[in-house]
């Protein structure tokens, strides 16, 4: 029993050391499963890569023309991939574009640049694991009719 516990240790030794020299991988992968979990609908994996305490906000204009914060929660994000929301998004449509900003220590900054909207992402690293804990985002631009014609 001993035996085994220890080669199960020793082959994870490489891939933890790896984390500890580039970060980037972890932080990659859980944006990525972010992003591929909305379009995809896969709820579990969209809560593997978000911290349960996540805020995701937006700023909005209002009527009065005054701004406004929306936010949404890790729940709440996660209810919208089980209501298969981003599966809407047709796959020769879904971009996925992710870029490490910054990495320092256990924080990190990453963008997703997606089909409807730019995202940028605080991570942590939370028991060993990158988790996003904040997202402010925006919509890109939408084209008009005349352009989506050419």
């Amino acid at each position: 029993m001993k035996v085994a516990a220890l080669a199960v240790l020793l082959c994870a030794l490489p891939a933890i050391a790896q984390e500890k020299a580039d970060p980037r991988a972890g932080i990659q992968k859980a944006c990525l499963d972010y992003i591929e979990g909305w379009y995809e609908g896969d709820a579990a994996r969209m809560e593997r890569a978000l911290h349960p305490d996540l805020a995701k906000r937006i700023v909005r204009a209002g009527a009065n023309g005054k701004s406004s914060l929306q936010q949404m929660s890790a729940m709440g994000l996660v209810q919208g991939v089980r209501a298969g929301y981003g599966k809407q998004t047709p796959k020769e449509k879904q971009q996925k574009d992710v870029t490490v900003l910054d990495v320092f220590e256990n924080a990190a900054s990453a963008k997703i640049v997606a089909s409807d909207w730019v995202d940028y992402l605080h991570l942590a690293r939370w028991n060993g694991e990158w988790k996003i804990v904040n997202v402010l985002w925006e919509l890109k631009p939408q084209e008009t009719h005349a352009q989506k014609q050419k």
